[in-house]
């Protein structure tokens, strides 16, 4: 058994074999990945990586399942030695649910394509396959708990793992990210909610929910999730360090299909590419490097119900400069989105004593959060267009077009 020190969860421990498969490679390169990519260049201290997240999100599990045997009502457990199972699969799972990410996290992604189509590659490797086998688990198991497919035989707990809303990951970066960046409205009730979990059955089938008792909990919970999105997510330093990374690294990469080998892809992480750029004379690669703003922000529209002022924006700041301009979208970050906003099933039950119900019938702030909202920001850039003159314009259309 070994102890490692944790600011958000303090003390985190772990068996010999779980040890052991965070001493393999893969799971050692998240050391090498930070968790929120270039926020840092907004959020100087922000430079926490996804091996951290890894033992957190954990961390979270075992407190999650824990509460979840303590309140096993609807008999979810079928004995003891189920739930030590399942317990296992959940820790492992957790451990690796991050494993695929590539370089700067989600930034690269539109270089590279989504991460879970490598993860299941990397959860196939000898080493982590060995790993796996010592501690026990079902490597198919662990595979449909981090990637979330429909398959997984273990419903609550891919809720846990990679569910839209309830799942450890957001409990555990939540926090991490809130005390990185200094955010004091990132942090909700971790212990009233993790407390509220129950297991409840729908149709027959078992799902996450959460008791009556805890909703100001999930209200907190929810809100925390809409304030980082707003205030460290969506920022403009960092979305635009996301848009200058992309650029550069499909400079640097001019096949990205290069990289679909597992073993290549693995070769890469945040330090070899900052250094990659280091012998780069691109104008993108040198602002990654020296941390230039290339782009400036224009206008930002947040959290409209009309997009008519954004569009006439976008209209006279486009006839005015051409390409300098770029449109930013919510769109591209609906991962880190409060519930509800994709307007499809119900996210969350609520045991009530008239049985469950959706969360955004339970709270009217969770119900006001979950609504379809735009967010959107205008950029033009610095070097081919008056940044000033692009501020203007705009603010000229938001005076003359209500809200």
């Amino acid at each position: 058994m070994k102890r490692i020190f944790d600011p958000i969860h303090h003390f985190i421990e772990l068996d010999d074999a779980e040890i052991a498969l965070l001493d393999t490679l893969p799971m050692q390169r998240l050391r090498r990945l930070r968790q929120l990519g270039l926020a840092s260049f907004g959020f100087p201290a922000a430079e926490h990586t996804r091996f951290g997240h890894a033992l957190g999100a954990l961390a979270a599990g075992e407190r999650v399942i824990a509460s979840l045997r303590r309140h096993d009502e609807a008999d979810y457990f079928a004995d003891e030695a189920d739930f030590e199972a399942q317990r296992k699969l959940l820790r492992t799972s957790l451990l690796l649910h991050d494993v695929g990410h590539g370089p700067f996290s989600h930034a690269s992604e539109a270089v590279l394509g989504a991460h879970e189509g490598r993860t299941r590659a990397i959860l196939a490797l000898p080493e982590i396959s060995s790993a796996l086998s010592r501690i026990g688990v079902d490597p198919g198991d662990v595979a449909a708990l981090v990637t979330g497919t429909p398959e997984s035989r273990f419903p609550v707990l891919k809720e846990i793992v990679s569910g839209p809303n309830l799942d450890a990951d957001r409990m555990d970066y939540l926090l991490r990210d809130a005390y990185f960046t200094g955010i004091i409205n990132g942090r909700y009730d971790s212990d009233q909610l993790i407390g509220s979990l129950r297991v409840y059955r729908h149709d027959n089938k078992p799902l996450l929910g959460v008791e009556a008792r805890g909703v100001v909990a999930l209200e907190s919970f929810v809100l925390a999730r809409y304030m980082m999105f707003a205030t460290v997510y969506f920022h403009h330093t960092t979305r635009v360090f996301e848009r200058i990374l992309q650029e550069a690294l499909r400079e640097l990469w001019p096949d990205p299909h290069a990289l679909d080998a597992i073993d290549a892809y693995l070769e890469w992480d945040d330090f070899r590419v900052l250094d990659a750029f280091r012998t780069s004379k691109s104008e993108a690669a040198q602002a990654l490097r020296n941390r230039k703003t290339i782009y400036g922000l224009a206008a930002e529209f947040n959290a409209e119900r009309d997009l008519s002022r954004f569009e006439a924006c976008v209209r006279a700041l486009s006839e005015r400069f051409g390409d300098a301009v770029w449109a930013d979208a919510q769109e591209q970050l609906l991962h880190r989105l409060p519930l509800g906003v994709d307007g499809g099933l119900p996210t969350v039950y609520v045991g009530t004593r008239n049985g469950l119900v959706d969360a955004r019938e339970a709270s009217d702030l969770i119900a006001k959060l979950s609504g379809k909202a735009y967010w959107r920001k205008l950029f033009v850039k610095r070097t081919t267009a008056d940044l000033a003159e692009a501020r203007r314009i705009c603010n000229e259309i938001m005076e003359t077009i209500p809200q």
